[in-house]
């Protein structure tokens, strides 16, 4: 199978250094194989994700150089896919109804992060029987470790049932959850390498666990170390990080920001401007740092 690389972001605001750099580095990594890079928006959470956000991202990152190899992937137009997965799994007995809060509910639609603190659930409803979608749903996970390898962070293991407990998979109010848009259309494109910020490590093993009740292929796994700002702080799409168009407004030109890019993946040097094709001969997961870093102020894109 031809290796296959995505870029699958929330449309809820501008693209952060954080970002793109992870879109880089996933683009690199396909490329240097000779692989394919896809493009997938991650908007099954309506109320949070916005069609002009996604349109403003895909401009950003074809500014950079980064163009999907084949047709955008929005997955509010896939609920009918997730809707027969769901049906498929609740025919296999692993899911459950649950009766939960709705504040629980509505923390688990997005894509989890490190500092929302994990919450595994405790099992109160794990008896329930099977009875359709008109409820909010649950995955039975079997108990005992999951092993991988992280292409950055090397030998990793996780129980998921400790760390997540049984995966919500569905809404009451009929919004498909993370875990499960992100394995169905991972497994759809054939993708065989996921590339994501090391706050998203925590989620791996029950992806995997999803992945071998449905029959699919793990992808490799590369989680990325976060990018700060300047001040320590995380930076965030929805939190007031500069975006392409912002920092070029600023003065920082495309090849100093892509020149940075590759220099925090270990591609360079020095954080000198370029293009990302000039990066491709020069990537290797070996050479990307572990560990955070902080992104330059104005007027420190060249070192």
């Amino acid at each position: 199978m031809r290796p296959t690389g995505r870029f699958a972001p929330s449309p809820t605001g501008v693209l952060h250094l954080g970002n793109l750099r992870t879109a880089l580095a996933s683009w690199l990594s396909a490329k240097a194989r000779g692989g394919r890079w896809i493009i997938r928006m991650e908007d099954v959470d309506g109320p949070r994700c916005r069609r002009e956000h996604g349109e403003r991202q895909l401009r950003d990152l074809a500014a950079l150089g980064l163009e999907s190899d084949g047709p955008v992937l929005w997955q509010s137009e896939r609920s009918g896919e997730y809707r027969e997965t769901l049906e498929r799994l609740g025919a296999q007995g692993l899911l459950f109804p649950c009766s939960c809060s709705r504040r629980d509910m509505s923390l688990l639609a997005s894509a989890p992060h490190a500092e929302d603190g994990l919450r595994p659930y405790r099992g109160r409803c794990r008896e329930e029987p099977w009875s359709g979608l008109d409820t909010a749903l649950r995955m039975r996970l079997p108990e005992g470790f999951v092993v991988w390898e992280d292409q950055i962070l090397g030998p990793q293991q996780d129980d998921p049932m400790a760390l997540t407990g049984d995966p919500l998979l569905f809404r009451r109010d009929g919004v498909f959850a993370y875990h499960l848009a992100v394995v169905v259309d991972d497994g759809l494109q054939e993708v065989s390498e996921v590339v994501r910020g090391e706050d998203l490590r925590s989620v791996t093993a029950t992806q995997i666990r999803l992945q071998e009740a449905l029959g699919l292929p793990r992808p490799a796994y590369a989680h990325l170390g976060l990018v700060t700002a300047p001040d320590g702080s995380r930076l965030g799409k929805r939190e007031g990080a500069l975006g392409v168009a912002e920092m070029q407004a600023k003065g920082v030109t495309v090849p100093e920001i892509v020149g940075w890019l590759g220099w925090s993946l270990g591609c360079q040097e020095r954080p000198e401007p370029c293009a990302a094709e000039d990066l491709v001969p020069r990537f290797a997961w070996t050479r990307v740092p572990r560990g955070s870093l902080v992104a330059p102020e104005q007027g420190a894109w060249e070192g």
